[in-house]
């Protein structure tokens, strides 16, 4: 009778997604995700079915532990006038240290964006979803700091603030400071003042 392994599915996803974040979907190869997640490629394959849904469990690990975290002061029924500013800040304080593996690699959705897998059909759906989450969470902080604004200019400004973030997210890897200094940008816009 053969043995049963046993594992945590949460710590072999969060394993296999700093894998995933680090060198994209293609770049991630098999013996590497079998090495840090201690499956073999049956028993991955058995649990997710393929690299492919090890990855999808890895996006949707992202979205839950990582971004969904993050955002929920911008969630709540009422959002703090401050809590834009605040993200905004540890995300500029967060760019500025390179050698965390979370600002040196970027955003795991918005790299995958930019990699051949980013034209899956369903890949792009939950791209195109989280940048709608990003964008009405940024909206929903625009307007409790912003109240001299209109509804049309809290839309506009949350849609910059939200190009300016995932242009930041796109530079992390190659350019901390340019990155760093597009969220500077989208924290004076949210302000009102000049850049700091």
């Amino acid at each position: 009778m053969g043995r049963t392994q046993s594992y945590d599915r949460d710590d072999v996803v969060r394993a296999a997604r700093s894998v995933f974040w680090e060198q994209g979907y293609e770049g991630a190869p098999l013996p590497e995700l079998e090495r840090v997640t201690g499956l073999n490629r049956s028993s991955i394959y058995h649990a997710f079915g393929s690299k492919r849904g090890l990855f999808d469990a890895a996006v949707e690990s992202y979205l839950d532990e990582i971004i969904r975290p993050r955002l929920s002061p911008l969630t709540v029924d009422e959002v703090a006038p401050g809590a834009l500013e605040e993200y905004l800040l540890g995300l500029r304080t967060a760019l500025k240290q390179p050698a965390s593996l979370p600002a040196s690699s970027g955003c795991l959705l918005v790299n995958t964006a930019a990699a051949p897998i980013g034209r899956d059909e369903a890949v792009a759906h939950v791209i195109a979803g989280y940048r709608s989450e990003l964008r009405s969470a940024f909206g929903r902080g625009v307007a409790a700091r912003r109240s001299d604004l209109d509804g049309a200019q809290v839309a506009t400004l949350a849609d910059a603030c939200t190009g300016l973030v995932v242009s930041a997210f796109a530079l992390a890897r190659v350019d901390a400071a340019g990155a760093a200094d597009a969220v500077g940008t989208a924290i004076a816009l949210v302000t009102g003042s000049p850049q700091s």
